[in-house]
């Protein structure tokens, strides 16, 4: 009896064995690899059990050649890829849909910390709804006591988001992976300066997009076969805007628009080094797909607490009669002044909110047809108040969330 017991457990190890082959041909990747339960069944069944999974093993194998060769774009099939840079174009898409960034090489993944889990956000019923808030009310929200990663109370040692309330260690952020050493030092000199430092939840806000909004942006992406987590160039960029522009409105762009995205470029391009970098780009195109998706009572609702109080002591320091209502040039001026970066030498450590104020002329985002605008809409009197400032303001300081010192939104010629 006890060797037909046996006998019978091989059986079913094999046909388990085989399910989970069939699983992957389904696409469902979180089960263990065909070659890692082939080990499993030979350690555990003998050589039997092994032949059938080895079997199993070479069908998957067929399979995925099949499934690589089918995924090709139409210009790549006379000359398929290499395997290695397939996959690794595949891992990439992966890491953008779960809102990932690249992960650094030099980290050792046996002692790196499990990064969490990020959920997409949902629309909600009231999503479009007007939001009351109030602008003679500050929030002034307090940061978390302990450690986002490690849920430790260390006093000065934690570093605050200038975004949301969560508070971080160095290290902690160091093993999750999620900022490299040039980056980490960056965030040591700033997080507690009147600039700050956004938190890795906060700097992409690629991650505000739903599941349907970043959809369509992978879609577009692929179609326009945009490279993830490459540099673009800016012919690229003005290829992809070509290839965008025909798509929704059936036409070339003007001269005047390709103007347009140039100066775009130059804005993700700030330190003029001739290519735009990925998270830039992402981020960018992030912002556009939440204007076109998004009504601007829905972006108020994104707004943190920290946030909306720096909105409130823009317009209150613009509103110098407090009568509640300034001009739409003060409201335009003070839009623009959500990117500029305060030299680091000025900063004072008793301040936790970013300051913020005018680009310079000699910034790379500024030209002289900007200046001239600028110059002209300072002349525009119209009366804003504060519940349209803050609506209408909402995607710049989305915009300005991110780390970069790039101009993620750009105000149009």
């Amino acid at each position: 009896m006890g060797v037909l017991m046996s006998r019978k457990q091989q059986v079913e190890k094999v046909q388990k064995c085989s399910v989970v082959v069939s699983a992957f041909k389904d696409g469902l990747k979180d089960r263990p690899t065909p070659a890692a339960q082939t080990e499993e069944v030979i350690a555990e069944n003998g050589d039997e059990s092994a032949d059938g999974s080895q079997q199993a093993n070479k069908e998957h194998t067929e399979q995925k050649d099949k499934d690589s060769k089918a995924g090709s774009l139409p210009n790549q099939q006379a000359s398929a890829p290499p395997r290695e840079d397939y996959k690794a174009n595949q891992e990439a898409w992966g890491r953008l849909r779960d809102g990932k960034g690249v992960e650094p090489e030099d980290l050792k993944k046996a002692h790196q910390l499990i990064p969490p889990a990020f959920v997409r956000p949902k629309r909600e019923v009231n999503d479009d709804q007007p939001v009351d808030v109030p602008l003679g009310q500050r929030e002034q929200p307090i940061n978390d006591e302990m450690c986002e990663v490690c849920e430790v109370w260390t006093a000065d040692d934690l570093f605050p988001c200038r975004t949301c309330t969560r508070v971080f260690h160095d290290g902690c952020l160091r093993e999750m992976g999620y900022l490299s050493t040039e980056a980490l030092q960056e965030m040591r000199e700033t997080a507690h300066t009147t600039t700050g430092w956004s938190c890795y939840y906060c700097d992409n806000v690629n991650l505000l997009l739903t599941e349907e909004e970043m959809y369509s942006l992978v879609e577009t992406f692929k179609q326009c076969k945009i490279i993830p987590e490459s540099c673009l160039v800016s012919d690229e960029l003005l290829q992809y805007r070509h290839f965008v522009t025909k798509q929704l409105f059936e036409r070339d762009l003007t001269d005047e628009e390709e103007e347009e995205v140039l100066a775009q470029f130059a804005a993700l391009d700030p330190e003029k080094k001739g290519q735009i970098e990925w998270s830039d780009f992402l981020y960018h195109e992030s912002l556009s797909v939440l204007q076109k998706f998004r009504t601007e009572n829905s972006l108020v609702r994104i707004l943190t607490a920290k946030e909306r109080d720096r909105a409130r002591a823009i317009f209150q320091s613009i509103d110098q009669d407090k009568d509640g209502i300034i001009t739409a040039g003060e409201a335009r001026k003070a839009q623009t002044s959500w990117f500029h970066k305060i030299n680091k030498e000025s900063q004072s450590c008793n301040v936790s909110i970013s300051h913020v104020g005018p680009i310079s002329e000699s910034s790379p985002a500024s030209s002289s047809s900007e200046r001239s605008r600028d110059k002209a809409m300072e002349n525009d009197n119209r009366p804003v108040t504060w519940n349209n400032f803050l609506r209408e303001s909402a995607i710049y300081i989305l915009a300005a969330r991110p780390n970069s010192s790039a101009m993620h939104i750009r105000l149009p010629l």
